[in-house]
């Protein structure tokens, strides 16, 4: 009888105990599990880039053409900066596990969103980007974790890094011969449609390509001249076009986006290439 009593009297302080195990086992699997869809949603989050921010500020300030109410987004720029800050705060590691596409669109996207941000800070808005100090080589931005300028994202990183040429299309000097900022974010998914668009668009315009088949002469915008070697890699060519080996090519990739009768013509070479006059006045909007 006392070894009964005596068993009753310990078993309940056992089962508590052995209760007590459970539960702190259940809640350290309910912890875990926690813990586990926090990390997975935090590896999410900083594997991906949102450009929300940055397609609100272009849907609101940027017109069809592609020029921008620089002294409306001056005055409601917040949305813009913290676009900014945020393309300084991805870890390169990150940046580094991105694909080609979703590298190129990143960069683009932060070349042209910082060029922006150049022209709004200054109070009065200048007339021309080339009238603000160091815009280029010296002014520098956050982007992924290190410090650089335009032209290190321009030159140093999209140029020798990427055969691509179209990027000059794409980046957007704030001037008025520059070709068309877009009122959207380059995505990854898309990029090479939006890049096909924007080379259709330039040269459609008055300050990409003009052909004057009764004078035999065939105008190109400066970008061409000045970064004509890119094209080398892809749209080199002999024995058709005119010109310098850096010229037929460009004169070749351009050619590929032209009708069947343009095309002809400028394959045939019997003309004179001339570089159209670059307007360097601010692709703003003119107000009435």
């Amino acid at each position: 009888m006392k070894r009964l009593l005596i068993a009753f009297l310990i078993f309940p302080i056992i089962f508590p105990l052995a209760s007590c195990a459970n539960t702190n086992d259940v809640g350290q699997g309910n912890q875990n599990n926690v813990a586990l869809e926090n990390s997975e949603n935090i590896a999410t989050v900083t594997n991906t880039f949102d450009y929300q921010d940055y397609e609100k500020v272009l849907k609101t300030y940027v017109n069809s053409q592609g020029l921008v109410d620089y002294k409306k987004l001056q005055a409601n720029r917040n949305t813009l900066d913290k676009f900014n800050q945020s393309l300084g705060s991805i870890p390169p590691d990150i940046y580094h596990s991105w694909s080609e596409t979703e590298q190129l669109a990143f960069l683009i996207n932060a070349y042209n969103s910082f060029t922006l941000q150049s022209i709004i800070d200054q109070k009065p808005l200048k007339k021309s980007i080339r009238n603000i100090p160091g815009v280029w080589k010296i002014r520098k931005f956050k982007l992924a974790g290190e410090s650089k300028t335009l032209d290190n994202i321009e030159h140093d990183i999209l140029r020798k890094k990427f055969n691509e040429p179209r990027i000059h299309v794409a980046l957007v000097c704030a001037a008025i011969s520059c070709p068309p900022l877009r009122n959207e974010p380059y995505l990854s998914e898309k990029i090479d449609s939006q890049l096909e668009d924007q080379v259709n668009k330039f040269l459609a315009s008055p300050h990409g390509l003009r052909i004057e088949k009764n004078n035999n002469r065939v105008y190109l915008s400066s970008i061409f001249k000045w970064f004509g070697e890119d094209w080398l890699t892809t749209y080199s060519i002999e024995n058709k076009f005119t010109g310098k080996n850096k010229e037929k090519a460009v004169l070749n990739f351009i050619s590929k986006h032209l009708n069947p009768s343009e095309r002809e013509y400028l394959e045939k070479g019997q003309y004179k290439i001339s570089y159209l006059d670059y307007d360097w006045s601010l692709n703003k909007q003119i107000r009435n």
